[in-house]
């Protein structure tokens, strides 16, 4: 890796699990609980190689749309994220965040995430953002609503106020994109904070994911030309 030098912040939009599980003949949890012990694999593969944030979009807002017996799957992984691997966190230094709305979250679970973010403050060695109930539109939304409820006046509104009002605002720009399955799609993924990433597309499932991938996306992203509009 000495030749290559790590982006600060790749998003990951972690894609595949279930058809990875339909191919094997599973049920669509079999793929998340795939893809859940990859998320820890990937992270901190990333965070060896030099990436100080990661970002995984684990749960979109429009993802309570799907069955009840998956949502019900997915909490329980989620609270597992936050209850029982804070000691894989506390490990490895890994600081935790999690950017999303707060509507629909069970308190249990909202009392998991503070938790974890508190155990995990002054952890250093890298930041995993993890974008659960997330979705792009409603983070600038609540942005906006932030900044009016602050009586801020119209004039004074800029975009350096609409990122101070952003979901864990400390979270730079994303400087590189990866979607898994092949997909080219966003998805609602952190839109204000990839206006000017670069992307990149595996044709992979996320499951399928190594720590190998990891420094092949790095290689790949040190051969981009990044302008920022220039």
């Amino acid at each position: 890796m000495s030749d290559n030098i790590a982006p600060k912040h790749i998003g990951y939009i972690v894609d595949g699990n279930r058809r990875w599980a339909r191919e094997r003949g599973l049920l669509p949890h079999k793929g998340h609980e795939a893809g859940y012990d990859v998320i820890k694999e990937i992270a901190l593969a990333n965070f060896n190689s030099g990436v100080e944030y990661v970002s995984a979009y684990i749960f979109s807002t429009e993802n309570w749309k799907r069955s009840e017996d998956e949502v019900s799957r997915l909490m329980n992984m989620v609270l597992r994220l936050f209850k029982v691997d804070i000691d894989f966190f506390q490990k490895n230094n890994i600081k935790l965040r999690v950017l999303g709305s707060r509507e629909k979250v069970s308190r249990q679970i909202l009392k998991a995430i503070n938790d974890a973010e508190a155990k995990t403050v002054n952890n250093t060695a890298g930041t995993l953002a993890l974008c659960f109930n997330y979705g792009g539109h409603q983070e600038i939304v609540d942005s906006v609503k932030k900044i009016i409820q602050s009586g801020t006046s119209a004039d004074n509104v800029t975009t350096g106020l609409i990122e101070q009002n952003l979901y864990a605002p400390e979270i730079p720009p994303v400087d590189l994109v990866v979607r898994t399955s092949g997909e080219q799609r966003i998805s609602n993924f952190m839109l204000w904070r990839i206006a000017y990433s670069e992307m990149m597309f595996i044709d992979k499932y996320w499951p399928d994911m190594t720590a190998n991938d990891v420094t092949e996306i790095i290689k790949e992203y040190n051969n981009r030309s990044r302008r920022f509009g220039g």
